[in-house]
């Protein structure tokens, strides 16, 4: 036994020892059917590594290739992403068309939009908050011009939004927390509704924030709203639209964006930095969090007989990974 000359047993012709040689799997072979887990990670860091080489290779040829053609290269694939494969929504709205228009015209955010009234809000919290909560509202108070904080103790909401629309507020917000931490956002416009309830997470106050600028000034803010493109969105972006007064004081150079993306709404507040005629840089000030809707409630806030437009239901709703409601 032994005595084959297969490439395993050769040695070099001066007899020294055996070359080394390049294992080659076959191709039916999986990285996870080597039993030893080391060897099997060693194997996957490999597999991984050359996938990469091959990987930017392609690309490099590909360059090159789009180089050589010049002008008559073709256009640049656009990768796939969740967004812009995601699933038609019937609901989604055209600017143009005459039945949005009229929607827009009458329903209870038309004041707002028509210059009848002044944005007023009071934010307050759940129960006797801790910490952290109400250093949030104090910080979304100077965000949110001509806002008023009040911390309720034992007063049901209920008994709050009358008085609210007897002191001429226009719009209440409520910071729910869980475990001093605060984990919803309930929204409700005033004197007719609608409420929207959203969970809330990833709060960073001010100091959380690495490289932030310096306090925010009392400038009426910039309010951009991105990716509204359903009725319901629609809807959510006219909340908060008209949280805030019409006319941005750009001296200010203070802008609050509202971020729809796969139905998570990320608010960040930033800064304009202008270094130059064309350079431009923003300057994050805080505090950011991110918002998912929960549900959409005709009127002002009720939570026995509250007549509800929209609920998110997720076993039902959240089939598939491309289906958006805003």
């Amino acid at each position: 036994a032994g005595h084959g000359s297969g490439p395993v047993g050769s040695g070099t012709e001066d007899g020294g020892p055996p070359a080394p040689e390049r294992v080659l799997f076959p191709p039916t072979f999986s990285v996870s059917e080597i039993k030893n887990k080391q060897r099997r990670h060693f194997m996957f860091l490999r597999w991984k590594q050359q996938q990469r080489k091959e990987k930017l290779a392609a690309k490099k040829k590909r360059k090159k290739e789009r180089e050589a053609l010049g002008d008559k290269a073709p256009p640049k694939a656009i990768p796939k992403t969740i967004e812009n494969q995601r699933v038609y929504d019937e609901t989604t709205v055209d600017p143009n068309d005459e039945e949005v228009a009229f929607d827009e015209a009458t329903d209870e955010f038309a004041p707002y939009f028509n210059r009848q009234t002044v944005p007023k809000i009071l934010i307050t919290t759940s129960d006797r908050p801790r910490g952290r909560t109400v250093r949030f509202c104090e910080q979304l108070s100077t965000i949110i011009p001509n806002s008023h904080v009040y911390y309720r103790r034992g007063l049901a909401l209920k008994r709050i939004i009358p008085q609210c629309i007897a002191r001429d507020f226009t719009d209440l917000i409520v910071i729910n927390e869980d475990r001093k931490i605060p984990n919803g956002l309930v929204l409700s416009h005033l004197p007719d509704g609608p409420t929207a309830h959203f969970r809330m997470s990833s709060v960073r106050l001010r100091k959380e924030i690495k490289r932030k600028g310096k306090e925010p000034t009392e400038h009426v803010p910039e309010v951009i709203l991105n990716n509204f493109t359903t009725r319901l969105g629609h809807s959510v972006g006219r909340m908060f639209a008209s949280l805030f007064p019409h006319d941005p004081q750009f001296i200010g150079r203070q802008v609050a964006t509202f971020h729809n993306q796969r139905d998570y709404i990320f608010f960040r507040f930033h800064r304009y930095i202008f270094k130059s005629e064309k350079k431009v840089g923003i300057q994050e000030l805080g505090p950011r969090f991110t918002l998912k809707l929960r549900s959409l409630q005709k009127g002002t806030f009720d939570s026995k007989f509250g007549e509800y437009e929209w609920i998110h239901k997720r076993r039902e709703m959240d089939t598939s990974r491309r289906k958006f409601h805003l």
